[in-house]
């Protein structure tokens, strides 16, 4: 109970700030990054079958739901919630029956060079869509491109916020400076330094540094994700692309930590239970959610024995909600971006596709076209192709 406590008190310094910086990215409004936090780890304490696995929002999922969120919402941040609480639903009701048909063995068939190419696809993706926010500036997106275009122009036209710049700049050095100390919470300390700077210094009125602005008091309710019938193939086609991604990356960390506890983790279990957790969210005005290379670590560095660590997490994060959601309101959205931007560049997979160019130089390429379909096509497109790469490299 003592270490489950303190770990859990340890793993909300990451929660809260991760939370809110996914949720922008991921085009719907901070405060549903903490909502897709705390009914997702009580239900997955309930179902999974990890031992210390933490799951919530998620950088690898991020461009999977901007790239559907950001075309159908028009802008309209409740439209947004809505279409990217009905993927947490699809997403969930997929994993949760192909758990129960036993099918946790098909992501077996995605091998590691063409997971490779679409998750470092992905985080080329993320990457790309945060250094706007960076940059303090707005551009249209439409792929990263584009997006890299569109940037470029902004930059020779001077239309950089060059004070949200420097925030976020400061805030990405600490974060990867601090990386390194595993028990300092570098993260947190970076996260509050950006925030304290542009509070006390009013650098969201004098330098117009866009800020998080002050969160909705309470818990986040039951409340059905309603969207037109127009919108429900491309919502379909991303919940299920979003059940691929996360399960493929639940799987692999979830045996991870299962083969450091010595324990037996069974696949179609962990469907259900992420199954589960995404249902939960998205019935209680959350989004799509995986497990998280991030976070996990925290917990278990922290002393993490069961999943009540989470439990602790989660109560920890809904009592903020409750009695101080005025806390963050001067977090500036560059740190967010800057939280983002770490993340991803954690996704990026060179040193085994290295080992992979030297071994088998075909796969490589696989990954190579992997990650091209990714960068170039689109997220989902480019899963799409990842998929078709994968079945034809299977019969093989």
């Amino acid at each position: 109970l003592r270490h489950d406590f303190v770990a859990g008190l340890v793993l909300t310094t990451m929660l809260v700030p991760v939370g809110i910086a996914y949720a922008v990215a991921s085009g719907v409004p901070g405060i549903y990054g903490l909502y897709a936090t705390i009914i997702p780890l009580l239900a997955y304490a309930l179902f999974g079958p990890s031992r210390i696995l933490v799951l919530g929002p998620d950088s690898s999922l991020a461009a999977v739901i901007l790239a559907v969120v950001l075309p159908l919402s028009g802008g309209d941040p409740q439209r947004a919630i809505a279409l990217a609480g009905m993927m947490a639903i699809v997403s969930g009701a997929v994993c949760v029956l192909a758990g129960i048909a036993r099918l946790g063995f098909v992501t077996e068939l995605l091998s590691k060079p063409i997971r490779y190419g679409y998750m470092n696809g992905i985080a080329l993706t993320v990457l790309i869509s945060q250094l706007p926010k960076l940059f303090g500036i707005s551009i249209d997106g439409g792929g990263p491109v584009r997006d890299v275009t569109q940037l470029i122009t902004a930059v020779l036209h001077g239309k950089v916020n060059w004070v949200a710049f420097a925030v976020g700049a400061s805030t990405l050095a600490a974060i990867l400076l601090l990386k390194r100390f595993h028990r300092v919470p570098g993260l947190l300390l970076a996260v509050v330094g950006a925030t304290v700077a542009v509070g006390v210094l009013g650098l969201d009125q004098d330098a117009a540094v866009k800020v998080l602005g002050p969160l909705p008091q309470g818990l986040p309710s039951f409340k059905l994700p309603w969207i037109g019938l127009a919108d429900l193939g491309q919502v379909v086609i991303g919940g299920c692309a979003v059940a691929m991604v996360a399960f493929a990356d639940t799987s692999v960390l979830s045996r991870t930590y299962a083969a450091r506890t010595r324990t037996r983790v069974d696949p179609n279990q962990e469907m259900i239970g992420l199954g589960v957790a995404n249902l939960a969210g998205g019935l209680f005005q959350g989004f799509p959610i995986s497990s998280s290379s991030s976070r996990t670590p925290v917990a278990e560095a922290a002393g993490a024995q069961t999943q009540l660590t989470g439990v602790v997490g989660a109560v920890a994060v809904a009592l903020l909600l409750v009695l101080a959601p005025d806390l963050l309101q001067h977090l500036p959205n560059s740190a967010l971006a800057a939280v983002v931007i770490a993340s991803a560049c954690g996704l990026f997979e060179f040193n085994d596709l290295r080992r992979i160019f030297r071994i088998q130089r075909w796969e490589f390429w696989l990954s190579i076209g992997c990650f091209a379909g990714v960068a170039l096509l689109g997220v989902i497109p480019g899963i799409g192709l990842a998929i078709v790469i994968a079945v034809v490299e299977f019969l093989w």
